[in-house]
């Protein structure tokens, strides 16, 4: 990709950007978010047409007028946010949109599932191919999409943060598998955040700002704050913020929830006002489900919960607010945004009562409000009016948390608060949760990322099918540790659910 150029309504997403990536060869494409490279990857992939510029493939120039011309030359682009349909099994969006016909012209659907199943033996995903997709969680949805890829059999693989609802044992296979393609000739553009990955199988790391190249680096030369340096031209002094103060007075506990998923087993704990109580565990533990029950989202007729040892009545999302307690939903275009609304709108949406008199929305204030949030979390967009849908992942993820963080939270659940999020803007994350931490908010915080469990967390709650095998405090919040509670097996430094 040579002098690729492109824009939006008031942004320049791309500027002059060259991208070169050699057969057999793994580059991981690096940057902020809004940095471009999502929109440099559609634009291979068929998704956009570039203001400027040309692509060329063996040398020869090729034109890519949509998916379907990207898909013809050999091109498989894995997107960051799923590509999906929830309502058909796994094996027909495997194979959507080039379904193998028999000799009367109809789907031939015995062969699209005998073909699809070698795909996800592959990739270690133990689910029927006629499972449908909105059955799975999100991580297994996102196997799904890889599977597809596979499918294909692209000659370059575009993978966008493929990694990002994964657990560490569906990562490591990823990996795994990335290494095995790469010497069997297939090129892939990895694009990640999570710059552990990126040291493991990256020949080369390409990094983007501000729409612009700036600059490349080798494996053996790509250290973390090589990368940082050039991502956002400047150093991340304190990666990981560690609470200065005493906890606050207060406690939040929850007995005897339960959720969809295993609603056999029950879920109880304690967590201290001031501390941020990490949960880590397998895909299909339980987590998202049990941070759903909380909010309200599941009913659970036995689950009780406290604040301040006041018992609390949350049985809607409408209490559970009204109680002060917010989630950040793992899924952010299905469950956290209303992504066809702007910034502003997004941002006042749970508390347009704040801004309202007599039943009318006061602008002004709306509009004031949302821009001091776009400020303090640095969230890029040309304007508040900016449709969110036009924002990249990371962006769109600020503008969830900013929604609540406006409302001053007392417990503030973050399910994968993270996912798809640069290294600079995951440190304004953490300073944000360690401040509110601070100020006497409880933090329930949901990752599949192992560094950020152990490092951001001041204690873990480990979930095995859908019950707490284990409470790690931060001396022994150690990677074996909790793999060992999140396979269920014991171990001496775990504590019970119910201790603080």
């Amino acid at each position: 990709m040579r002098g690729i150029s492109k824009r939006f309504p008031g942004v320049i997403a791309l500027d002059n950007v060259s991208l070169h990536i050699g057969c057999g060869e793994v580059v991981a494409l690096c940057g902020e978010n809004g940095a471009g490279k999502s929109t440099l990857m559609k634009i291979l992939g068929g998704v956009y047409q570039p203001d400027e510029g040309d692509i060329r493939l063996n040398g020869k120039p090729v034109k890519i007028n949509g998916v379907t011309d990207s898909m013809k030359l050999g091109i498989a682009l894995i997107h960051q946010e799923l590509n999906v349909l929830g309502n058909l099994d796994v094996a027909a969006n495997v194979y959507l949109g080039r379904e193998p016909r028999n000799a009367f012209g109809l789907i031939d659907f015995k062969k699209i599932h005998a073909d699809t199943a070698p795909f996800l033996q592959r990739l270690g995903l133990e689910v029927s191919t006629r499972t449908r997709l909105d059955q799975l969680p999100l991580a297994q949805q996102q196997m799904v999409e890889i599977a597809k890829a596979l499918s294909l059999n692209a000659r370059l693989i575009i993978m966008d943060e493929p990694t990002s609802s994964l657990t560490l044992t569906e990562t490591k296979r990823l990996l795994e598998l990335i290494r095995e393609l790469r010497g069997q000739g297939v090129s892939i553009a990895y694009i990640s955040h999570r710059l552990g990955e990126i040291d493991e199988c990256a020949d080369r790391v390409v990094v983007l700002r501000d729409g612009k190249n700036a600059g490349e680096l080798p494996h053996d030369e790509a250290t973390h704050d090589g990368l940082v340096n050039l991502m956002g031209g400047r150093e991340i002094k304190s990666f990981y913020v560690q609470s200065h103060t005493q906890p606050t007075p207060g406690s939040f506990k929850v007995r005897n929830a339960s959720s969809s998923l295993h609603p056999g087993k029950t879920v109880s704990f304690d967590a201290a006002r001031g501390e941020i109580l990490g949960f880590a565990g397998l895909v299909g533990a339980g987590r998202s489900e049990i941070a759903k029950t909380i909010a309200g989202l599941e009913a659970s007729p036995q689950m009780e919960i406290f604040l301040d040892d006041k018992k609390l009545s949350v049985r809607t999302p409408r209490e559970a607010i009204n109680q002060g307690i917010y989630l950040a939903p793992e899924d952010r275009r299905a469950e956290g945004l209303v992504v066809a609304m702007t910034v502003r709108e997004n941002l006042s949406l749970p508390s347009l009562e704040n801004f309202s008199r007599f039943g009318l929305i006061h602008r002004r204030h709306e509009r004031d409000t949302a821009a001091a949030q776009v400020r303090s979390l640095k969230i890029k967009t040309p304007t508040t009016e900016t449709r969110v849908l036009n924002l990249s992942g990371g962006n769109q993820q600020k503008v969830v948390l900013g929604k609540w963080l406006s409302m001053n939270p007392k417990v503030m659940i973050l399910d994968e608060p993270t996912r798809g999020i640069d290294v600079g803007a995951k440190a304004e994350i953490y300073r944000l949760m360690r401040a509110l931490a601070d100020g006497g908010a409880v933090i329930l915080m949901i990752s599949s990322d192992m560094e950020e469990i152990l490092n951001v967390s001041d204690r873990i709650a480990v979930m095995h099918e859908g019950e707490i095998s284990g409470v790690l405090d931060r001396a022994d919040c150690q990677e074996q540790n909790v793999m060992q509670l999140a396979v269920g097996k014991k171990i001496a430094a775990a504590k019970p659910g119910l201790q603080m």
